[in-house]
C-alpha cells in the first residue's frame, strides 16, 4: 500500500507552528486540562488517580456510553473508539474495502475519505458540489448515475470541511434510500456535528441507516484536539468486531489520560459546543461584513455549520500562489482550494477560534497593500 503525500499535512507542517496570524484552522478554540476539569469539584483529583495502564481495545466503556448517547438509537456496544479521526477512517476502509471496489465520496473532502480508497486499489468517483449563487450545492441525481455494478461505499461528510454544507435530513434519507437499494455502505465524517449555527444538531447516519458508520472525534467541534480521541459508531456489530480485530495492528488501544478527559469532556459537551457556537456566530458576523464591504473580489459562501467556510477570490493570480505569497509576506495564513485537489480560486477560512477579528485585519492590509481593494 503506497500513498500520496497529504497535502494538508504538508501544508499545514509548513506553516501552522510559524506564521502568526492562522485565518484557516478547521478546528474550535482548545482549551487547558485545568480549564476543563473546573467545570466539576474533584474531577482534578479524579484525573490525577487516572490508572496509566492499557485500557480496553473498544475503548473505555463509560466513555462509550457517553459517545453512544450522541445518537439516537445506539448503544455503547455500538461504539469503537480510536485514536483520532484518521486511525478510524483507516481501520474501516482496510476492513471494508478490496482493489476491485467502487468508492463514491462526496468532494471537496478530507484527503483521507478518498486517500486510503486510491492506496488499497480502488476506483474513487469525486461527487462534486457546485457553487451556487447562494452557496454550495448538492446534485442527488447525480449520486444515482455514478452508481456501477462494483460499488460499495459513498463516503459523505456531514457538516462539510471545507465548505461548512450541512445535509438536510431529506438529503440523509435520498442517500440512505439509494443506499439501501444497491447494497452499499455509508461513511459519514461528522466531526462537526453539534455546531449547526441553526441550534438544531444534525442527525447521525448510523441512527438513520443499518450500513452506515458515523465517524465523531474530540478534536474538531469539541476544540480538543490534543486528547487524539476519536470514535466510530454503527449498527453493524460485524464489522465494528472486525475494525476492533484490525486495530490490533495500529494503536491497540487508546490513551487512558485521554479517555478519561475525552469522558468528562462529553459529560459537559453541550457547555463546551455552545462556547464554541457562540465564538463561532460572533466571527461570523465580522465575516458578513467585511465580504458584503468587498462583494467584488469574493464569492462569500456562509456556512451553515461548523468553524469553516469555502469562499472564492475573483482574481487572476492563481489562489495557492497567491497564499504562499501572503503567508511569506504578511505572515496571514489561508488554505487553497489545490489542498482539497478542487478547482478554482477557493480557499478556507476559519471561524472556531477568539483571535479571527485580529487576523481577518492583517488579511485586509494585505489586500490593501495588494491594491485588491
Amino acid at each position: 500500500m503506497k500513498f500520496d503525500d497529504f497535502k494538508l499535512e504538508v501544508f499545514f507542517d509548513k506553516h501552522e507552528f510559524s506564521a502568526p496570524y492562522l485565518l484557516t484552522q478547521s478546528d474550535c478554540e482548545a482549551m487547558s486540562i485545568k480549564t476543563l476539569l473546573e467545570f466539576e469539584p474533584g474531577a482534578e483529583q479524579e484525573f490525577l488517580n487516572t490508572w496509566l495502564g492499557y485500557t480496553q481495545g473498544r475503548g473505555n466503556p463509560e466513555l462509550c456510553r457517553e459517545i453512544s448517547k450522541l445518537y439516537a438509537r445506539l448503544s455503547p456496544e455500538d461504539v469503537v473508539v480510536h485514536v483520532g479521526a484518521q486511525e478510524a477512517i483507516f481501520n474501516f476502509m482496510n476492513v471494508l474495502l478490496e482493489d476491485k471496489d467502487h468508492v463514491i465520496t462526496l468532494t471537496p473532502a478530507y484527503q483521507s475519505l478518498f486517500g486510503v480508497a486510491e492506496a488499497i486499489g480502488c476506483k474513487v468517483s469525486s461527487w462534486d458540489m457546485k457553487q451556487g449563487k447562494a452557496g454550495w450545492e448538492l446534485d442527488m441525481e447525480l449520486l444515482e448515475d455514478m452508481i456501477q455494478s462494483n460499488t460499495k461505499l459513498i463516503c459523505i461528510n456531514t457538516p462539510n470541511n471545507p465548505t461548512g454544507y450541512t445535509l438536510t435530513r431529506e438529503e440523509m434519507d435520498q442517500i440512505a434510500n439509494l443506499a439501501r437499494q444497491h447494497g452499499l455502505y455509508v461513511f459519514s465524517d461528522e466531526v462537526y456535528r453539534g455546531l449547526e449555527l441553526s441550534g438544531q444538531k444534525s442527525n447521525g447516519f448510523a441512527d438513520i441507516y443499518e450500513k452506515a458508520i458515523s465517524l465523531g472525534v474530540m478534536s474538531k467541534a469539541y476544540g480538543l484536539a490534543g486528547l487524539r480521541i476519536g470514535w466510530v459508531a454503527s449498527q453493524d456489530h460485524e464489522l465494528l468486531e472486525k475494525m476492533v480485530k484490525f486495530k490490533h495492528y495500529t494503536s491497540i488501544c487508546s490513551s487512558s489520560p485521554s479517555e478519561f478527559l475525552a469522558r468528562f469532556a462529553l459529560v459537559h459537551g453541550e457547555k463546551i459546543l455552545d462556547k464554541n457556537r457562540q465564538i463561532i456566530k460572533k466571527n461570523l458576523q465580522i465575516s458578513d461584513d467585511f465580504f458584503q464591504k468587498y462583494s467584488d473580489l469574493f464569492q462569500y459562501n456562509r456556512p451553515a455549520a461548523g468553524p469553516i467556510a469555502f469562499h472564492r477570490m475573483n482574481m487572476d493570480q492563481p489562489i495557492g500562489e497567491f497564499c504562499d505569497q501572503m503567508v511569506a509576506e504578511k505572515g496571514v495564513l489561508l488554505l487553497p482550494a489545490h489542498i482539497y485537489s478542487f478547482a478554482g480560486n477557493y480557499f478556507r477560512m476559519g471561524y472556531g477560534r477568539k483571535d479571527f477579528k485580529t487576523c481577518l485585519a492583517h488579511f485586509e492590509e494585505y489586500l490593501k497593500e495588494k491594491h485588491l481593494i
